[in-house]
């Protein structure tokens, strides 16, 4: 077999090849399965025994030389077809672009992710849970017993018997992280989401509404880091000029229990139509966090105090955006979006 003069025909062959079909005849004419190579290899039935290792040998040469040729020049058709397809397909990126519409941000959305951010940067954790809850995590962990009567004001949807519900706070994802660290970790957290009542929907009520409730769980924790916590929050969002206060209040879950105003941002607490005279706002409910609801989710109320916060999202966007109307917020109407985005620009 003369190895040389057949490496020789295949470079002719190969080098002689200007388009990948011209490439591909040259691949059938050597490895199809009538081709020249295809024909060496079924020839080494014909080779005495003691011929065929270094028939084999020579072979195989052949073989891996036509098949190094033949992916060089593949690659270098190839190549090629890119280079001019690059060159002549260019675009040209000063000619205008199609403009595209695009939304904006829900208010409840925009609300959320501000607070988000303000708590993160605080070191928090955004913790989500599940909107259809047990009883147990809704209400009795939360010092709820069955017979509370605050459970009538909650006027919860219930799915098929007591023990399932559409949550009415998003405090039982509180509840959950609570037993998650087995009463042996410090917890810092929000979690915003969807909560469900049975309300009369008017202009400031909804059955569906977000709420955005925070937890804070050590040792050494008391109402002062409450309020310094509330305080740097309503500065963030309606301005330095903002100031909070306390009022003694009562929820089931914390104790003592506080609401937690802001001076009006509209009229600098002077009073107005925003803050009905008062010259303050309501804007979250929370205090210290139960001792009985510590033991139920593990921590020692000895060795471990707490902070809870809750507050609807809507009620903190009407009051940051100037709108009188909750329905508002549900409704797909772009140009409440672009007031919205004024009002911000204006903030």
């Amino acid at each position: 077999m003369d190895i040389e003069n057949i490496k020789l025909n295949i470079k002719n062959d190969i080098d002689s090849c200007n388009n990948l079909e011209m490439l591909n005849e040259v691949r059938i004419k050597y490895i199809s399965k009538k081709g020249d190579i295809t024909l060496l290899q079924q020839g080494i039935k014909d080779v005495p025994n003691e011929g065929k290792k270094e028939y084999g040998m020579k072979v195989n040469e052949v073989k891996n030389y036509f098949t190094e040729m033949f992916d060089n020049k593949n690659k270098e058709i190839n190549d090629n077809i890119l280079n001019q397809k690059l060159a002549s397909e260019k675009i040209d990126i000063n000619m205008p672009s199609t403009i595209i519409k695009s939304g904006s941000p829900n208010l409840d959305e925009a609300v959320i992710e501000d607070c988000e951010n303000f708590f993160i940067s605080m070191g928090y954790d955004v913790v989500e849970g599940p909107e259809i809850e047990l009883d147990k995590y809704n209400f009795e962990m939360l010092n709820l017993p069955k017979e509370h009567p605050a459970r009538d004001a909650q006027d919860t949807f219930y799915l098929k018997d007591e023990s399932l519900l559409l949550r009415s706070q998003t405090s039982p994802v509180q509840i959950r992280e609570m037993l998650s660290k087995k009463g042996k970790e410090p917890i810092r957290m929000i979690c915003p989401g969807k909560t469900y009542r049975r309300e009369n929907t008017d202009m400031t009520h909804e059955q569906e509404f977000c709420q955005i409730e925070g937890l804070v769980i050590d040792k050494n924790i008391s109402l002062s880091d409450l309020k310094g916590t509330f305080n740097a929050l309503v500065k963030h969002i309606f301005g330095e000029n903002v100031e909070a206060r306390f009022r003694p209040s009562y929820y089931p879950f914390t104790e003592p229990s506080v609401e937690m105003d802001m001076s009006c941002p509209n009229c600098n607490g002077e009073g107005c139509s925003m803050c009905k005279p008062k010259g303050w706002i309501t804007i979250c409910g929370g205090g210290m966090v139960h001792p009985n609801v510590l033991r139920a989710c593990g921590y020692d109320p000895d060795v471990w105090q707490g902070f809870a916060f809750g507050a609807a999202a809507e009620r903190i966007g009407m009051l940051k955006y100037g709108l009188n109307d909750i329905r508002v917020i549900h409704q797909n109407d772009l140009r409440n979006n672009k007031n919205l985005d004024r009002k911000e620009t204006n903030n």
